[in-house]
């Protein structure tokens, strides 16, 4: 009997998974995306969404949790991230999948809670990512030209692309398979450059339109900056004001999607510059002038979330901190006003949402600089009324009623009726930023140093003229060590070094003293140096290293960019008289430095050279300098950072792990560095005895760096703040007001 009934409940409980399963797999049948001309529509329902982008590997994935829920939290419903080609491939074959780089686990991150995401391949990205997120060794593929009709990139994109889309559908991630990812991207911008290979752009448009749709991932495709992109995949805007700038979908069965909704004035946010942010009520007004006046339904704000430039990630002149002043910050923390005002512009419209996918749209002047756009269906209306006014209120009359629009502004009103938002009027506090000293390092006595030497000219390869420096380093380092011998006739005559360079910066040596230094900016990337010394009678060695401050991330044939230096002379002091050209002789050179090549920025690894501990004072500010010590993780769970505003420019590692470049020496115009602040991920620390190196290029002084924890408060409600006081040297607790 006790079988018959085990029998009969194993029977039952069978069928019931059977039911179960065959629920379930009736529900992910079901689920499907495509689009109109109002909306992505998705199991069927048009969608007003509101994206943020987060980039994987500028966090780390114990950061991903809190990002993606305080992103929840202010109304997002999309994660948006590039493919970064470079880091998952860094070298040809073997695939990097791991920490930061877990694109899988990041995805899956978001979908545990409920949101989309939005897969921008590319696999170009620019994103002012290290070489556009390019492998540096798809230059040195015969016959190659990148992002152009050109079989060997094409053949090397689809091999990638299809590695991507590979392991998305085998993790079932694309949306019809239960995934989140509801959208891809294919190309990034190739609008702005496609004239450049003139016959060879547009069949590449099509081909990569064609290469993407045919991996059937049963999401739409998109290309943004591309007004041509082909049926059936979407063309979408990026910039700081879609709404006014952009001509709209080149189909009118395609929505209108923003794919770039710029958080901040990123052209300042480099180093040499002050960071500049972009209020609140700017941010909110593009976004509300795109709903309206292209009917848009997707918004992306680029940056949600920048995170840092781990590493020697950055593209020319771009600060490690990338968009620090995004709704929330570069250490995860919430920047107001900015986010809770958005978070009230998408609650507004998500109120209006069906007026807006379903009503019918019309639009008319209210008189000079303003209009007047209206959604409406048989039981509801919504209405977005603007003033393009830069300086001037304006008083309007809407459907017997009076409105006042501030300057620049648009209302948003339910039922065409009630006042539910307005993009000018911020009510949210703005937030300060607080950084506490927790730990110093003045004790001399716990710093070690090492010199990293000067290569003799026997000691590197030879060559008879100044090499390309990226092709020379195949980007795996900064730094490339230009040397020669110059022969002087006479003795005690000054004479004048004259080298100019299409890489960053120049630091010149002769018999092994430091005779001077130059450095280009983001404006005229390039570097000139002119300065004069004294040779000695005979042969002297000239000793150039030419530092990279990024590679470039944009541009056509970035295949082609020569870096590096392609002029050294030595002139006469008057006029540059008695000029010799040394740019074709015999050049010796060596790439990188000793102490990159021993890894000595590792435990392990610096075990391999000999540190001194003595004359510590007399090291600082030499030139060539790494300096290690050790200090202990802070209590609490506030971010920590490093401030480094008493050092000039080099690299800093903790445990191993790059938390980037620094280059504080290089003021911003109110005299202050552009970043003196640099995030260390709690995840790369430990309790006790962490190991930081810093290689300084320039010379600076170690003791007077501190280990600080990052706040932020709410006390200031003022959204008319645009310039942010560049972080400093700070002493004691320094705090920054931030507007919105």
């Amino acid at each position: 009997m006790g079988l018959k009934v085990n029998g009969v409940v194993f029977f039952v409980l069978m069928m019931l998974v059977v039911v179960v399963v065959s629920r379930e797999s009736k529900a992910v049948s079901n689920r499907s995306v495509t689009y109109d001309g109002r909306a992505l529509i998705i199991d069927g329902m048009r969608k007003v969404l509101f994206s943020g982008s987060i980039h994987y590997p500028r966090s780390t994935p114990e950061m991903w949790p809190s990002l993606i829920a305080k992103a929840k939290e202010g109304g997002i419903d999309v994660i948006q991230t590039y493919v970064f080609w470079n880091a998952h491939e860094p070298v040809q074959g073997p695939y990097n999948f791991e920490g930061r780089f877990d694109l899988v686990k990041f995805i899956k991150e978001v979908q545990a809670q409920g949101l989309y995401v939005s897969l921008r391949i590319g696999p170009f990205i620019e994103a002012e990512w290290q070489y556009g997120g390019l492998p540096f060794w798809l230059h040195d593929i015969p016959g190659i030209t990148f992002r152009c009709n050109n079989e060997p990139f094409k053949y090397h994109m689809q091999r990638f692309v299809t590695k991507i889309v590979g392991m998305m559908k085998a993790e079932s991630l694309f949306y019809p398979q239960g995934g989140p990812i509801i959208i891809s991207q294919i190309e990034n911008e190739y609008q702005n450059i496609e004239p450049a290979f003139h016959e060879l752009g547009p069949p590449y448009v099509k081909w990569a339109a064609s290469m993407a749709v045919g991996l059937n991932t049963g999401v739409p495709w998109v290309m943004c900056k591309q007004d041509d992109a082909p049926d059936p995949v979407i063309n979408a805007c990026n910039g700081v004001s879609c709404g006014e700038t952009w001509s709209g979908p080149n189909s009118p069965n395609k929505p209108a999607l923003w794919t770039e909704n710029w958080t901040t004035i990123f052209s300042l946010q480099k180093y040499g510059k002050q960071p500049r942010n972009r209020p609140a009520k700017e941010l909110a007004f593009a976004a509300a002038l795109f709903i309206a006046k292209k009917k848009g339904s997707f918004v992306n704000y680029y940056m949600y979330h920048g995170g840092t430039n781990f590493g020697r990630t950055a593209s020319p002149y771009v600060t490690t901190s990338y968009y620090d002043l995004a709704p929330l910050d570069e250490y995860g923390l919430v920047w107001q006003p900015t986010w809770a005002h958005l978070k009230e512009l998408h609650a507004a419209v998500k109120q209006s949402s069906q007026s807006l996918l379903y009503g019918t749209y019309s639009n008319f002047s209210l008189g000079y600089l303003k209009e007047a756009h209206v959604f409406q269906t048989k039981s509801d209306c919504v209405a977005f009324l603007v003033n393009f006014n830069l300086h001037g209120k304006a008083d309007v009359q809407f459907r017997n009623k009076k409105y006042q629009l501030p300057a620049r502004s648009v209302i948003i009103l339910s039922q065409c009726n009630n006042i539910i938002f307005n993009t000018a009027e911020v009510t949210t506090q703005g937030s300060t930023r607080s950084s506490k000293v927790l730990q110093s390092f003045n004790d001399a006595s716990k710093w070690s140093w090492t010199s990293d030497k000067i290569p003799d000219f026997y000691d590197g390869k030879f060559t008879n003229k100044l090499l390309d420096q990226l092709s020379t380093t195949k980007d795996a380092t900064d730094y490339l060590w230009y040397i020669t011998r110059y022969n002087s006739t006479s003795e005690g005559s000054n004479r004048v070094l004259h080298v100019e360079s299409d890489a960053h910066v120049i630091h010149a040596f002769v018999n092994y003293k430091f005779v001077g230094k130059e450095h280009g900016n983001d404006q005229d990337p390039s570097a000139t140096l002119d300065v004069n010394f004294v040779p000695n009678k005979g042969e002297n060695t000239i000793s150039l290293l030419s530092v990279m401050v990024g590679s470039p991330d944009a541009g056509p044939h970035l295949e082609r960019k020569y870096t590096g230096l392609h002029t050294v002379k030595v002139d006469g002091t008057e006029k540059r008289s008695n000029s010799i050209d040394l740019s074709n002789q015999v050049w010796s050179y060596r790439v990188g430095r000793y102490g990159e090549q021993y890894k000595i920025y590792s435990m392990e690894g610096s075990t391999r050279v000999e540190w001194r501990k003595d004359s510590l004072q007399n090291s600082r500010n030499q030139p060539l300098r790494w300096y290690k010590t050790i200090f202990d993780l802070p209590d609490g769970s506030d971010p920590v950072a490093l401030n480094l505003a008493s050092m000039g420019k080099g690299e800093v590692w903790v445990n191993g792990e790059s938390i980037g470049r620094y280059w504080v020496s290089f003021k911003a115009p109110n005299g202050q560095p552009s970043q003196a602040l640099y995030h260390v991920p709690r995840s790369f620390l430990q309790p006790s005895g962490n190991f930081l190196v810093l290689f300084e290029e320039e010379g600076g002084n170690p003791l007077e760096i501190t280990v600080n924890t990052i706040s932020v408060t709410n006390t200031q409600a003022n959204d008319d703040e645009h310039l942010i006081p560049a972080q400093s040297s700070y002493q004691t607790e320094y705090n920054a007001t931030i507007g919105g």
